[in-house]
């Protein structure tokens, strides 16, 4: 079967870059936008301007699933990430542009009457077979796959858009999908093992990450539904008194009379003197970092917010 508008797709690649427009890629982004995408390669060629540039809206992880809306000639293809809402954009998610080669269609024998599992390690290969070559490098925490049967010599084998066989990853790598709701201070032991990864805006994956994107994967890694930017995930979070924030609770920040643009994840009770510390992928620094809020950022904080782990993500091929 080919990809059709109007019809959910899935994502093939371990991370897909979702683009404002085709005409909006670089150079520079080439080998984000193959069928055997590389992410590292690609971040590891962005200058710190390139790093922040606009052109990139969001990423998605293997077997996400989409809403083709359009398919063009040159092989790109307009979607809806059904699974990152973007109520200010689209009710349905957040839309953007991808290559068509990086999504397959749903295949109806990719299912499994076995909790799905989810990708624990931050960053994995699939592989061919047990101990076998890798085949899909680059995957990361978060990810959602579909069981294809036992495990075997402690490697699992799970199914992959776009492959008719299976392919194999140390079990280890896996946790079944929690139907419990997790603790704050779970989602922030996620947020900390991705410390020092590089910033890029848009970024959503252990290779790259924006502030936004952080709280949303630690949170879907147990999988908990938040937004994907950081004025909806006010929104979509309990206010508190700022005092009452707690480990794994959120800081909020805006500039007067300008809507929320930062946000953190919070590491510690405050202090007596007020002290504050928050673990965030920082613009300024390029990078993820836990530190005591500057004074700087003291000024722009709107408040503290606690995640309700209300929504949950359907499991790929349920």
């Amino acid at each position: 079967m080919e990809l059709q508008p109007g019809r959910e797709a899935v994502v093939r690649v371990a991370v897909a870059t979702l683009w404002t427009s085709p005409e909006a890629v670089r150079p520079v982004d080439c080998p984000a936008l193959t069928a055997g995408v590389d992410i590292p390669t690609w971040v590891s060629g962005l200058d710190t301007d390139q790093q922040v540039g606009d052109c990139v809206l969001s990423q998605l992880l293997l077997g996400e699933r989409v809403l083709v809306s359009e398919l063009r000639p040159d092989g790109w293809a307009r979607v809806v990430a059904v699974e990152q809402p973007a109520a200010k954009l689209d009710p349905r998610g957040y839309p953007g542009w991808l290559p068509a080669g990086q999504l397959a269609v749903p295949d109806p024998a990719h299912t499994s009457t076995d909790r799905p599992l989810v990708v624990d390690a931050t960053v994995t290969g699939l592989h061919a077979a047990p101990n076998g070559p890798v085949e899909l490098p680059g995957v990361v925490v978060g990810t959602r796959l579909v069981p294809a049967g036992p495990a075997l010599d402690d490697w699992r084998p799970v199914h992959v858009p776009g492959r008719a066989a299976p392919l194999w990853l140390p079990d280890g790598h896996l946790v079944p999908a929690s139907a419990a709701s997790p603790t704050a201070e779970q989602a922030l032991a996620v947020a900390q093992r991705l410390l020092d990864v590089v910033y890029i805006w848009g970024g959503l994956s252990a290779h790259g990450i924006d502030c936004s994107g952080l709280v949303h994967l630690a949170w879907r890694r147990f999988g908990v539904l938040l937004p994907r930017d950081a004025d909806d995930q006010a929104v979509a979070t309990t206010p508190l008194s700022l005092g009452a924030e707690r480990p794994g609770d959120l800081y909020f920040f805006a500039r007067p009379g300008r809507k929320i643009h930062h946000i953190g994840i919070v590491t510690a009770t405050p202090g007596d003197g007020g002290q504050r510390r928050m673990l965030h992928a920082c613009y300024r620094r390029r990078r993820v970092i836990e530190e005591e809020l500057p004074a700087d950022r003291t000024a722009t904080l709107v408040g503290a917010h606690r995640v309700s782990p209300a929504g949950r993500v359907s499991a790929p091929g349920r």
